[in-house]
């Protein structure tokens, strides 16, 4: 996509800082600029770009304005639009215009003149049926949930209806009022608003300890009474207040603010009206109290569920998000993990319990708790979800699950996956490319029928593995195959040869590419940051072991074959001057194979590995595992697994396709 072509000039430094938002589009209607203020409105440059100007502004909007624009057009009108924005109580206007083939639109913030508007009319006029009103508020509070979900039902029903432009909520929190909801006021001001006691000379307290409202009509009547606090009347920018306590079921919940821009003579009736209106809200908060501290007892247990954080390996870099579903976030059954595994093996997992609640979050840690048991038994994909399925089969049966199971190997640059119900990962290759590997979905857990298909997948050099939920691929649209190219196309954006500057320079640190991979994907598919389900995502970059890391060898099946380890591990090693290693892994080679040769059969295979451990393995056709037992003085053997284990930081087994490998694991030596 070009970008526009202006210069540094005079012209493109006022656009770009300006307080209003700006955008161009061109002849074909897409957009070729935006300015700062636009994009924090409407959403990253790079999501911007290109894209067509009508299907970034309609979800604002909630109009066909492209409809409305030609219309405009035929009539000679101009284009006007007053939204209020879906990220903020604001009303902005979108005006839209000409500028040769190109079209301009700029965004501005008129919050406050439609304030003014409102007062004045409110003044002039005698106040509608506040009836309808209270009604329309009262059916409001029924349905919030949350303090915040008040705080916005009160500033739709309420401050239209008084004319009022501001409003300041504080609860009592540990016999102090702490500022809880605002609507109206800048930031500059609440950092300056102070936190009051009881016993503090201060509106916001005094209603509380009299639990009597107050109306103060004019800033001299607000000073008269308040001295100590004029500075906060200079600074609200309001001109009369309506103070009233809050107070539900004989407890104080806390007190609020009503203003207003212009000065006010308060009427008995508007008296009455606020002081019952107070009485709705403390109930609606006092609800949406209890609620706020049980969701975030909730998301406490969520988070404690996830991972806190992805680990650092040699073999891949990671990088994760979790989004649950709805504005109020409620916790879900979603999740991912990235588990090491030995040999530098990796093994990658994402999963989602189906429905949302807390019930739905304990079974997604009771999961991700036995993948990790699981995979800690290096078992491979298939049986891994074998056993997964009778796990959730024992929940009972209204519980399902999707989970997609990914081991990585370093060494050979492949990976190993199966998936019960869940949607297919994502690689993008190094030159931007991206595919969706085919395999069997096989049926969600709880309600399949082992076995379950593996399937294996060759890697290039630097290729991204992207996993996900369908909470991220549905959010767009419900059909499954449009969320996927929608995906393909935002992995596209982001990875392809066109990724903007910002990723360009990332391309030196993993973690950082990761993360603003990660928010580019988030940004493009759930643009609105909520989704009518939960969201995870789990990014990998790959990291392959170079040949030059890796020794492989067969070894005769006969008393000889220890010797020859020997040898050959002495020569490996001193070729990787790892000298001070060679003695001790000289010593748990010749006992593994030894093992091999007496107890169990051919072929045997030795193999090393130099990453952040040396590792070495020796694979056999056996599937007996050894195991350690207790010798006593006089037996004559039995020793030589206590061996490895006292040598080795650490040691295990697991099955392969044609026996079995026991690994032993060495930290390299400290150079420098």
């Amino acid at each position: 996509m070009r970008r526009i072509g202006i210069g540094e000039g005079s012209i493109l430094y006022a656009l770009r800082r300006m307080s209003d938002g700006f955008l161009l589009a061109d002849s074909h209607r897409r957009i070729i600029f935006a300015n700062g203020e636009a994009r924090r409105l409407l959403g990253s440059w790079r999501r911007l770009l290109g894209r067509p100007l009508w299907d970034v502004l309609a979800p604002v909007c909630g109009v066909d304005l492209k409809a409305v624009h030609e219309q405009a057009e035929k009539d000679g009108l101009p284009v006007d639009v007053d939204v209020r924005w879906p990220s903020e109580q604001r009303w902005y206007r979108i005006r839209i215009g000409h500028a040769g083939t190109c079209l301009t639109v700029y965004v501005s913030d008129v919050t406050d003149r439609r304030g003014r508007q409102a007062e004045h009319l409110a003044f002039d006029q005698r106040p509608p049926d506040r009836t309808t009103g209270v009604r329309e508020l009262t059916m409001a509070l029924a349905d919030a949930l949350t303090v915040q979900n008040v705080v916005d039902a009160v500033a739709e029903h309420v401050l239209p209806a008084v004319g009022a432009t501001g409003l300041i909520v504080s609860f009592v929190v540990g016999g102090r009022l702490l500022k809880s909801g605002v609507v109206g006021y800048d930031k500059k001001f609440m950092d300056v608003l102070p936190l009051r006691t009881f016993g503090d000379e201060a509106p916001f307290a005094e209603v509380l300890r009299t639990r009597t409202p107050i109306f103060i009509g004019s800033p001299q009547r607000f000073v008269e009474l308040y001295p100590n606090l004029a500075y906060i009347s200079r600074l609200g920018n309001k001109k009369s207040w309506a103070f009233l306590p809050l107070i539900a079921s004989g407890h104080d919940i806390g007190s609020c603010v009503i203003s207003f821009a212009l000065p006010r003579r308060f009427t008995s009736e508007e008296r009455i009206l606020l002081t019952a209106i107070s009485g709705l809200m403390a109930q609606a908060f006092e609800r949406a109290r209890l609620y706020d501290a049980e969701h975030i007892r909730a998301q406490a247990l969520q988070r404690g569920l996830l991972p806190r954080g992805l680990p650092v390996l040699p073999a891949l870099t990671a990088a994760a998000r979790y989004l649950p579903a709805g504005k109020d976030m409620e916790v879900g059954g979603d999740w991912y993990d990235v588990i090491p595994l030995s040999s530098g093996r990796v093994a990658l997992v994402i999963g989602d319990v189906m429905g949302h609640g807390v019930a739905e979050a304990v079974t997604m840690g009771r999961l991700r708790t036995a993948v990790h048991t699981l995979a800690d038994l290096e078992m491979p994909p298939d049986e891994l979800l074998t056993h997964l399925n009778d796990t959730v089969s024992d929940l009972g049966e209204d519980f399902y699950a999707t989970c997609l199971y990914i081991v990585y190997d370093p060494a050979s640059n492949t990976c190993a996956f199966a998936r019960a119900g869940h949607p297919p990962f994502a690689v993008v290759r190094p030159d931007g490319t991206v595919h969706f590997p085919a395999a069997e979905p096989n049926p969600p857990l709880g309600a399949a029928t082992p076995p379950f298909d593996v399937t294996e997948l060759d890697l290039t050099d630097g290729s991204l593995l992207v996993l996900y939920t369908d909470g991220l691929v549905k959010s767009v649209t419900p059909d499954i195959d449009q969320g996927l190219a929608e995906l393909a196309h935002a992995l596209a954006e982001a990875e392809g040869p066109d990724r903007d500057e910002e990723q360009a320079v990332a391309e030196e640190g993993g973690d950082a590419r990761l993360e603003l991979l990660c928010d580019a994907l988030t940004g493009a598919l759930l643009p609105g940051r909520y989704t009518s389900d939960d969201a995870a995502l789990l990014v990998a970059l790959v990291h392959p072991l170079s040949p030059r890391d890796v020794a492989v060898w067969q070894l005769p099946e006969n008393a000889r074959a220890a010797g020859e380890a020997r040898e050959l591990i002495r020569d490996q090693l001193a070729t990787w001057e790892l000298y001070d290693l060679s003695t001790t892994t000289e010593l748990l080679a010749s006992e593994l194979v030894g093992n091999v040769v007496r107890h169990a059969k051919g072929p045997i295979q030795l193999r090393l590995l130099r990453s952040d451990v040396l590792t070495c393995e020796v694979s056999d056709g056996s599937s007996t595992t050894p195991r350690l037992r207790r010798t006593s003085e006089t037996d004559e053997g039995g020793r030589g697994l206590q061996l490895v284990a006292a040598l080795s930081q650490r040691w295990g087994t697991r099955y392969t396709p044609t026996g079995k490998c026991i690994w032993t694991e060495q930290p390299l030596p400290v150079t420098g």
